[in-house]
């Protein structure tokens, strides 16, 4: 849980000093939104393999090297003179997080029971969300008071002393490195997709993550534009309403536990639930005036739009071989990746530069209706499978 804190303050920790980039670099809101979906970009292609390896060589290991790798990057970001060298910084930071969310999510599936799947799982990923909160939030105040490159250097180096003390406080667990193995990665890539709920329940996390990637990604800015905040006064609301999105992720995960007991399949229509409820409560938000009733509607609208990362987690590993439950959980963290959290802030960024940034997050929720849909679909294979 801290090192996915870390990992979530070092990606997000730029969407709190976009105004001041934007001003002192000249950078669009595109150029913006390409540094936080960079990282995005390589998490989503880079962590099948990582994930890969890590259930091969050892999951500690691997999560400890991409810790050290991710928080040296972060600092970098600190040193960058320019937009290129920026987003050279930034691509370093998505490989080190690449697989981190596999290998950690398949640690705790490995201890705790498979009844808590969706509990546990929601309780991990919310991390990022809690990260996202501190990102954002201390970003923006060390940036007011201390410039935006500090910054990037305190919580680069906070990610660098975790990376040393998971290995003293963390142990390899019991080893399912030897069966995969032995198993031909042909056949693992098989296990990946061989069940109708898993295709389905990737797409359907996906698409949900891009409502919650561009929400992570302009929150900020929205509040520094539309409500006329300063830097760090944006960053704090901004924090509020992450925070209440990172309670809502373990508490949703939790309810979607409970109402699977007696139907598994709960595990998925709850999902599709969330996704519905979140669009249409986010819509009205971004069209309202600017005011307290904004923020707290818009608060609402996250608390269920990332309910669904439990129990997503919690299906893929229902349905697959246990020995590659790090590849499955990274299967899902690609698909939220390259499906959601790439494209939403860009393209988010690209419908800000062309009918305003209000208009544009109005628009983006509609994407949750999708994947609805596709949770809906999961659930019709989900008992079989």
């Amino acid at each position: 849980f801290g090192l996915m804190l870390s990992d979530y303050m070092s990606r997000q920790v730029i969407n709190a000093v976009f105004p001041i980039l934007k001003i002192e670099w000249s950078l669009t809101d595109s150029q913006l939104g390409m540094l936080v979906s960079v990282v995005a970009l390589l998490v989503g292609v880079m962590s099948f393999p990582i994930a890969l390896l890590a259930d091969r060589v050892g999951r500690v290991k691997a999560v400890t090297t991409m810790a050290v790798v991710w928080g040296l990057a972060t600092v970098w970001c600190g040193l960058t003179g320019n937009f290129l060298q920026m987003l050279l910084a930034r691509s370093l930071v998505g490989l080190g997080e690449a697989g981190y969310g596999g290998a950690g999510g398949a640690i705790l599936v490995s201890v705790f029971p498979a009844r808590h799947r969706a509990t546990v799982i929601g309780a991990f990923f919310s991390g990022g969300l809690f990260g996202s909160v501190l990102g954002v939030a201390l970003g923006g105040l060390i940036a007011q008071h201390y410039g935006w490159r500090m910054a990037f250097i305190v919580i680069g180096g906070s990610g660098l002393f975790l990376a040393v003390a998971y290995p003293m406080l963390v142990k390899e667990p019991a080893r399912v490195g030897h069966a995969i193995a032995a198993i031909p990665l042909r056949t693992v890539i098989t296990a990946l997709f061989a069940s109708r709920t898993a295709r389905w329940n990737y797409v359907g996390s996906g698409l949900q993550m891009f409502v919650q990637g561009s929400l992570l990604a302009w929150l900020p800015s929205f509040f520094n534009r539309h409500h006329g905040m300063e830097v760090a006064e944006a960053a704090l609301y901004a924090a509020f309403v992450l925070l209440t999105g990172a309670v809502g992720m373990m508490v949703c995960g939790a309810i979607a536990d409970r109402a699977s007991v007696r139907t598994p399949r709960n595990r998925l229509r709850l999902p599709a639930l969330y996704a519905l409820l979140a669009c249409p409560l986010l819509i009205t938000a971004f069209a309202m005036p600017p005011g307290a009733l904004q923020i707290t509607v818009i608060a609402v609208g996250a608390f269920f739009t990332g309910g669904h990362a439990g129990p997503c987690g919690a299906v893929a590993t229902d349905v697959t071989n246990p020995a590659i439950h790090a590849t499955v959980i990274a299967t899902v963290a690609l698909a939220n990746n390259i499906l959601g959290l790439a494209p939403g802030p860009v393209l988010t960024g690209i419908g800000a530069d062309s009918i305003g940034l209000d208009h544009a997050l109005q628009l983006m929720p509609l994407v949750g209706l999708v994947a609805a849909v596709a949770f809906l679909q999961a659930a019709r294979y989900y008992d079989n499978d």
